[in-house]
């Protein structure tokens, strides 16, 4: 009970004592909490848009001419079970030849209805999970071993571009996050070692006295926890307000879930905790 008066009233002196320094690192520590929780929230939204321009692929495997029109059932059963696939959809050559008059806005085999040169071929998408170079791959080889199957076509190097661009904007994130919150902990360290600093003597008074380290180290580890903390807190309350203001027509921002808030809230805290012993360990050897 002592110590935890004793920390509590040594709190609020630090905190009432030194209202400028406070005010700085509530409002810096805050900015940088922010500035992580946007690229958080970017992180999200990115790795969203990229799932659903990678579930637009589509994989065409276009048929032998002498495939018969009565073993293609048999077929799509096959390309079905194979894991990964999510639908599988025929086309016959009539089918492929008003898609190409569509996409060309006029019929460019007129003369030729007895002789329809383009074959008939199946639509394949993938399922989630199997939106990768690797996964994809792995379906052409098992598809091209099929025999009726002539020439399988996808977009290989557009698939690998955009794992490229995903990993680059991940590993981005993970780097410019890790420097925020290692520039918050130096920061709230910093402050903390200035508090500690102008009242040097006082401290040095208790030690001689007999105060044990944690009695001595308490106030400022809450001080760190306690600034931590509500920073966090404050840079989520502000787009969590600003969210519910504004509506956005041509995407929607990811935010993570509430969990997921409260554990950031969590950490954060714990960087200041450990941002407050840092401020104080040179006083206390």
């Amino acid at each position: 009970m002592r110590l935890l008066w004793h920390t509590l009233k040594e709190l609020f002196r630090n905190l009432v004592g030194h209202p400028g320094t406070t005010i700085s690192s509530l409002m810096s520590l805050t900015l940088l909490f922010l500035l992580f929780d946007l690229f958080w929230i970017a992180a999200g939204t990115s790795e969203r848009f990229y799932s659903r321009l990678l579930s637009d692929l589509e994989m065409e495997l276009f048929l032998k001419p002498t495939t018969s029109h009565s073993a293609a059932p048999a077929i799509q059963d096959s390309l079905k079970v194979i894991d990964g696939v999510r639908t599988v959809e025929f086309v016959s050559a009539a089918q492929a030849r008003e898609r190409l008059a569509e996409l060309v806005g006029t019929d460019l085999l007129a003369g030729y209805d007895s002789a329809n040169p383009l074959p008939a071929s199946y639509l394949l998408t993938f399922e989630e999970h199997s939106l990768t170079t690797a996964a994809v791959a792995a379906i052409e080889a098992k598809v091209s071993r099929f025999e009726n199957v002539d020439q399988v076509f996808y977009g290989r190097r557009w698939l690998s571009k955009a794992e490229e661009t995903r990993a680059i904007i991940l590993s981005l994130g993970m780097i410019l996050g890790g420097l925020i919150l290692l520039a918050a902990l130096i920061g709230s360290a910093n402050n903390i070692r200035l508090m500690t600093q102008t009242r040097a003597v006082g401290f040095y008074q208790m030690q001689v006295l007999g105060a044990g380290k944690l009695f001595l180290a308490a106030p400022f580890l809450m001080e760190g926890l306690l600034i931590s903390g509500l920073s966090g807190t404050a840079g989520w309350a502000a787009i969590l307000y600003v969210r519910s203001r504004i509506s956005f027509a041509r995407f929607e921002p990811v935010l993570p879930e509430l969990n997921q808030i409260a554990l950031f809230i969590a950490a954060v805290a714990v960087i200041g905790l450990v941002s407050g012993y840092l401020g104080i360990r040179k006083l206390l050897k």
